[in-house]
């Protein structure tokens, strides 16, 4: 359905493993049967691109090309007298130059602000989510050919590739979105696409609160917190809004700290001058060439850094973060997926586990212990609103259990008649094995205030 770069065969499939052009019968992708399109617009569709050269139209600028592509659009309609108005035609322009040069009827979406994720099941559901909430969008795809293509030139961009001998696929857009790509035969229902937009909108505290993620006496624990280089870890489900949270909590980060950051794929939008960022990548089409974020952490260590902050921690590199956060650089955070805060601590000692490190179980709580300060629990609630629902403080150890205290919480209330939850952010006033900490900075007493205040409504 774009342009068109090699020969293709009468089946519409690909030639030499490159993409052709997509077609409008029936064909078969990935054994699963494509439902045959037998509109008007088909035929303009393939009339029209017969009249493009694809060299020609990469090079030409969106707005000549979208000029041209509405002229051959209106004088195939003329000649087919068939009945489409102006805005029409622009319409279906728009589309085709889309298809061209861009991820087809995802692009609107793209260029939605509105739109936090892109869900693409199979050519006939798109969902959508705004401000929490799935929505089914009325958008499709051609079939799932269509849907394909959208896959290859994605991975294509990324320098990857998508068929049946790779057919799942992690990459990101040039705006720095996560796309998740999974093909037949993986996938029973035609190809799945998810996105998972990357917003250059910066949500510090004060917005937060307006959302009411958190209250006002929560976020300035937090900024505390984060300004006294405690290590903190951000615990929640999956988009729970972690990765948001991180980039808040970075606020308070002096400028004249040196800050590396280690991400699978790059998310966050740290405001201080002096980041470093590193990317983890993936094996090439050989197997070969991975830099895994262990990887990263064992390299950053030795990049003189004040502070190193891991995106998302998923695996052996746990082992060298806690390392990294015993060795002198206090003030490193990272965030996890997990359901509680206890929850948290199990995965973080799974994952050391998985660096076959051979160390006992008290050993690794130890290391945990002695690691971690802070562990800030978020969820994305019913209503979808995303709230920290917890902040504890990691204690000590009690024979071979880590105890843990609450120093914030979340209390749900009920539901407001807009559907919207309430509830109460409430501090419990209990004082932090990390106070000394707080002291040295001058911020132990205000600290002790924000906890030990009245409950906030939320």
């Amino acid at each position: 359905m774009a342009l068109r770069t090699t020969p293709r065969d009468e089946t519409g499939a690909t030639v030499n493993g490159i993409p052709a052009l997509l077609p409008v019968r029936p064909s078969m992708v990935g054994g699963a049967p494509v439902r045959p399109q037998a509109k008007p617009s088909d035929a303009i569709y393939d009339l029209v691109l017969a009249q493009i050269e694809p060299a020609m139209a990469v090079r030409l600028a969106r707005p000549e090309l979208t000029g041209r592509v509405e002229r051959l659009v209106a004088e195939v309609a003329n000649e087919r007298r068939l009945l489409m108005n102006q805005q029409e035609q622009k319409a279906f322009a728009a589309a085709m130059v889309d298809d061209m040069i861009g991820l087809g009827p995802l692009e609107n979406l793209l260029r939605d602000e509105t739109v936090s994720d892109i869900l693409v099941n199979g050519p006939n559901q798109i969902y959508v989510e705004r401000r929490g909430k799935l929505i089914l969008t009325d958008l499709e795809f051609r079939n799932d050919l269509h849907v394909l293509y959208v896959a290859q030139r994605i991975a294509s961009s990324v320098g990857r590739r998508v068929d049946e001998s790779s057919p799942m696929l992690d990459a990101r857009l040039a705006d720095g979105s996560r796309v998740n790509v999974v093909i037949p035969p993986l996938s029973l229902r035609g190809p799945s696409i998810s996105i998972r937009k990357f917003t250059r909108t910066f949500l510090d505290f004060t917005r937060m609160i307006q959302f009411k993620s958190l209250s006002p006496e929560l976020a300035r624990a937090m900024e505390i917190a984060a300004h006294c280089r405690l290590n903190i870890l951000i615990s929640g489900g999956t988009g729970s809004g972690k990765t948001t949270l991180l980039n808040a909590m970075s606020s308070p980060i002096d400028p004249g700290e040196r800050v590396v950051t280690i991400e699978d794929t790059a998310e966050l939008q740290l405001q201080q001058p002096h980041v470093v960022p590193l990317e983890t990548r993936p094996p090439n089409v050989e197997g070969r060439g991975e830099i895994t974020q262990r990887d990263l952490v064992r390299n950053a260590l030795r990049m003189r850094p004040d502070r190193i902050i891991v995106g998302e921690v998923r695996g052996p590199e746990a082992f060298d973060m806690l390392q990294a956060m015993n060795t002198g650089h206090n003030g490193s955070m990272s965030t996890i997926h997990a359901n509680s805060a206890r929850d948290a601590l199990a995965r973080v000692e799974n994952m050391v586990m998985m660096a076959n490190t051979n160390l006992p179980s008290r050993a690794i709580r130890g290391q945990i212990v002695s690691a971690l300060d802070l562990i800030v629990q978020i969820e994305r609630m019913r209503d979808g609103t995303r709230r920290v629902t917890e902040l504890c403080e990691v204690v000590g150890m009690e024979e071979d259990l880590i105890t843990l205290a609450t120093l914030f919480t979340f209390h749900y209330a009920g539901e407001s008649q807009d559907g919207g939850l309430t509830g109460m952010f409430v501090g419990t006033g209990t004082e932090p094995r990390f106070l000394k900490r707080l002291e040295y900075y001058g911020l132990e007493k205000e600290f002790m205030q924000t906890i030990s205040g009245p409950a906030t409504e939320a």
